[in-house]
């Protein structure tokens, strides 16, 4: 299926400041970039971070004053249904170099501190069945919640208070998936359909040999999905990092799948 992205961001920097962007479709084996454009206006400079690629591109932006950024893809998603049920995780000893540290603890996923919630309530399964029962779970135990959390919430926080936004769904149930030994990753992408329309958090687990991508919050279709980029948790895949100071003007992403008659 064809997606078509539509992002734009406008942002008032009261000084210069460098900015981490990370909001281009990243391509790969499940989702092939036809077309796209990247601008910026206002007083800013773009340059490439080098040697990131798997994980998403990223650009440095260093800028002052009003900017705008904009960005246009188009992106054809093949992403075959992946069923989870029955799919195994490999003992840690045989896990691939690059897939070892998504098993740790990290900033917003304190998953040490869930391991005996999830050995009692979901220890007698293994594998895609306990992630499975992990996303049902959360499902029947959180309330979707616009403004439940702030950009300092962690999984824990989130479990406790039983409530959130797509953010952090995914960090209790990569949380969960470390606890019970299952490599697990966040995922920023762009959803068709999402409501509000925005860019998503969902979560990858690492199970029969790949990442497969998981929404915990049921608020989108994994094989519709466009990834953006990916890391241990919300500190990685940022849209827009800014080290400095900035005040959000405007901000607006659309994201539709085209009608194959539509294609250009």
């Amino acid at each position: 299926m064809r997606v078509k992205i539509d992002a734009s961001l406008d942002y008032a920097l009261p000084g210069a400041a460098d900015v981490l962007l990370a909001i281009e479709a990243l391509a790969g084996d499940d989702q092939t970039i036809v077309a796209e454009r990247l601008d910026v206006f206002g007083p800013a400079t773009l340059s490439p971070v080098e040697g990131w690629d798997e994980l998403g591109r990223r650009r440095w932006m260093n800028a002052g004053g009003q900017i705008r950024v904009e960005y246009e893809a188009t992106v054809d998603v093949s992403r075959p249904s992946v069923q989870l049920t029955g799919m195994q995780v490999p003992p840690r000893r045989r896990l691939p170099a690059e897939v070892i540290p998504f098993l740790f603890p990290s900033r917003f996923c304190e998953s040490d501190r869930l391991e005996t919630f999830v050995m009692t309530r979901f220890g007698q399964l293994t594998g895609g069945d306990q992630v499975l029962a992990m996303v049902d779970w959360i499902l029947a135990n959180f309330a979707y919640v616009p403004g439940a959390s702030t950009p300092e919430t962690t999984a824990t926080d989130s479990f406790l208070k039983r409530q959130g936004v797509c953010r952090d769904y995914a960090h209790v149930l990569i949380s969960f998936a470390r606890a019970a030994g299952i490599p697990a990753r966040m995922v920023s992408a762009y959803a068709p359909g999402l409501q509000p329309p925005d860019f998503h958090a969902v979560a990858e687990v690492w199970l029969d040999g790949a990442w497969r991508l998981v929404d915990p919050a049921r608020m989108s279709n994994e094989n519709e999905l466009v990834r953006i980029c990916s890391g241990r948790d919300a500190t990685d895949i940022s849209f827009m990092t800014i080290f400095g100071m900035a005040d959000m003007l405007s901000q607006s992403v659309a994201v539709s799948v085209l009608a194959p008659g539509s294609y250009s």
